[in-house]
């Protein structure tokens, strides 16, 4: 049934420009992981609730989501950040037919070594979408980057359906992935100064805001 709604879903969003769809035909052939279609425009459907001026995300691969990130929201600023020079390079040529390309900007590097690098702040929205076993990393050093108002998305959180299997069945390959996954998971459901919705749509997307200060701790 789950399958049936996620399909009638996707049967209800618009066609993208041919380009866009280009790129999501160029990712299903050559195997290159861009967020599924309907985890990504209920992304861009926050995002536009949000409003950020400017969004960091981690992990640019083809490119795919920081340009519709960047078309769906007139004026905000998209700093991608992407370690593999192959994807750098297709990513800067898509990017480079983007009609926001002038707001986006792709950085080449690894986003656990850029140290001294990193990009500056702040940002309103981080946007993660990397290697899964990694999530907590990239929350520790990112997260100081983003304002007052900063909002964290993190996709593929189900990671196809891995994530609620028993361990005993997941492939030995990726238990060590998951099991990181996981504890990232439950680590920032408990985060104390965030509140996280873990949603399922796409390959699952956690939202996750900052908690306003209480009253007494206004008070300290």
């Amino acid at each position: 049934m789950e399958h049936e709604y996620s399909r009638y879903s996707e049967g209800l969003i618009l066609p993208r420009p041919d380009r866009i769809m280009a790129m999501e035909q160029y990712a299903r052939d050559n195997r290159v992981p861009i967020m599924q279609l309907e985890g990504m425009e209920a992304l861009l459907q926050l995002l536009r609730m949000q409003r950020p001026g400017r969004i960091l995300e981690i992990g640019t691969a083809i490119g795919y989501s920081a340009i519709r990130m960047a078309e769906a929201l007139p004026g905000t600023e998209v700093v991608t950040i992407e370690r593999e020079p192959a994807m750098q390079q297709k990513a800067e040529e898509n990017i480079g037919r983007s009609a926001a390309k002038g707001r986006i900007r792709l950085v080449r590097g690894d986003a656990l070594e850029l140290e001294d690098g990193l990009p500056e702040g702040p940002f309103d929205a981080l946007f993660i979408d990397a290697a899964k076993g990694q999530y907590r990393r990239f929350f520790d050093i990112y997260e100081p980057l983003l304002s007052g108002r900063g909002v964290i998305y993190c996709d593929n959180m189900f990671m196809h359906g891995l994530a609620a299997e028993d361990p005993k069945d997941i492939p030995r390959k990726n238990r060590t992935m998951i099991r990181k996954l996981k504890a990232f998971t439950e680590w920032l459901m408990t985060h104390p100064g965030y509140d996280s919705a873990l949603l399922p749509v796409g390959d699952g997307l956690m939202i996750s805001t900052k908690k306003e200060p209480t009253e007494e701790g206004a008070a300290l």
